[in-house]
């Protein structure tokens, strides 16, 4: 009886064993038969992507230790005028001090500002956004290791609302401009000094690029992201996962005034441009037609299928009224290149030098005329939609 059981565990581990295996078999998906009788082969999916390109990569760190050294806070000061002070109307205060007010009267508080800029070259220039320092009487940089300068004002272009300032200190971290390979999908971070509490990084992907036609400055060609960027962030550095400096960040899409996913920022290409212009005229020199465009829903409307752009207006003795182009024109090309948007044919006359010749391709009814524009020089100038925040000053 004993031998008995030392056997019969074995006996029934093989039994389920056989029965396990039996069940598998049964089990087993069939290759599909076709309408003949034969057996198809089964179908073999390959990965769209390749998913071990990028290593894994889990962290940022690398990336933001790189950059963020170069990402500075701007504090900005700036006198509040006070007129008409009550104590103007006491007749006692009036034969005390005469009609000469104190200088504590004479002028408020200090209001103090917040916003973000990056430091772009080693002597000490730095890119932030026009509306940050434009108000300012006094221009204060933080740098991530502590030290602190104040900053001059070298030239500013509010038509892409971007500024160039200046201070006087050694050995700066310096981001490098990435000018081109930024596409729908990459990863990006945004740092920058949101509400005041520091430096602060936030990660998310580009969403779209070539946004024009937003109302939020005059030249616009902006990458979209949904990287979390608030008030305090204006002026701060949108970059890739190697650290490099894809755009500065201006505004938030927003009826709020908080972050909902879709920031703006403006491209390194046109950041090094207005850097370029300045450090070289003081200024931004771009070239000018003297017209007014239909917005482009406008075009879809009126102009059905047919491309190019609607003239709406043109000034009187401007460069285009007097190479003959007319109200109702539609734009077809310019220099050869075929015109799709009113922002397009902008910023391909913007790059143009005051003084240099276009060939205009224009449609007036049913007739296809060549016209010859000697370019202008544009005068900077202003235009925001509400709608679109250009991150206010904290």
């Amino acid at each position: 009886m004993r031998r008995t059981f030392t056997w019969l565990p074995w006996v029934l581990l093989v039994i389920v064993i056989l029965g396990f295996l039996g069940w598998q078999f049964m089990h087993k998906p069939q290759a599909p038969v076709a309408a003949d009788g034969v057996k198809m082969a089964a179908e073999k999916v390959e990965p769209l992507i390749n998913t071990t390109r990028t290593g894994g990569v889990v962290s940022y760190s690398a990336a933001v230790k790189v950059a963020a050294p170069a990402v500075v806070n701007i504090f900005t000061t700036q006198k509040v005028k006070q007129i008409n002070h009550p104590l103007l109307d006491d007749p006692a205060f009036r034969e005390f001090f005469g009609n000469e007010l104190p200088d504590q009267l004479k002028q408020g508080p200090n209001e103090n500002s917040l916003g973000s800029g990056v430091i772009v070259r080693k002597d000490g220039y730095i890119l932030t956004n026009n509306h940050v320092i434009s108000q300012a009487d006094q221009i204060v940089v933080a740098l991530q290791d502590g030290r602190r300068a104040v900053a001059e004002v070298i030239g500013t272009d509010p038509d892409t609302d971007l500024a160039v300032i200046k201070i006087a200190l050694d050995d700066l971290p310096v981001l490098p401009f990435k000018l081109s390979g930024n596409e729908v999908g990459d990863v990006v971070l945004a740092i920058g000094n949101p509400f005041g509490v520091g430096q602060t990084v936030t990660q998310g992907i580009i969403s779209a690029t070539g946004r024009s036609d937003l109302g939020i400055n005059t030249y616009e060609d902006f990458i979209q992201t949904d990287a979390a960027i608030n008030p305090g962030n204006s002026g701060g550095a949108l970059i890739d996962v190697a650290g490099n400096l894809i755009g500065v960040n201006t505004a938030i899409f927003s009826q709020s005034g908080g972050s909902l996913g879709i920031g703006f920022s403006i491209p390194a290409k046109i950041c090094q441009q207005v850097l370029n212009s300045i450090l070289k005229d003081g200024r931004v020199v771009r070239g000018w037609l003297g017209i007014s465009l239909l917005p482009t829903q406008q075009d879809d409307i009126l102009i059905s299928e047919q491309k190019g752009v609607s003239v709406a207006d043109v000034l009187k003795e401007g460069p285009a009224a007097q190479a003959g182009l007319k109200r109702g024109d539609i734009i077809l090309s310019v220099d050869g290149e075929t015109i799709t948007t009113p922002s397009h044919l902008i910023n391909y006359v913007a790059l143009q030098v005051p003084s240099s010749t276009v060939t205009l391709v224009v449609q007036r009814g049913d007739e296809k005329l060549t016209l010859s524009v000697v370019i202008g020089e544009r005068k900077a100038q202003n235009n925001k939609d509400k709608q679109f925040i250009p991150l206010p000053k904290q």
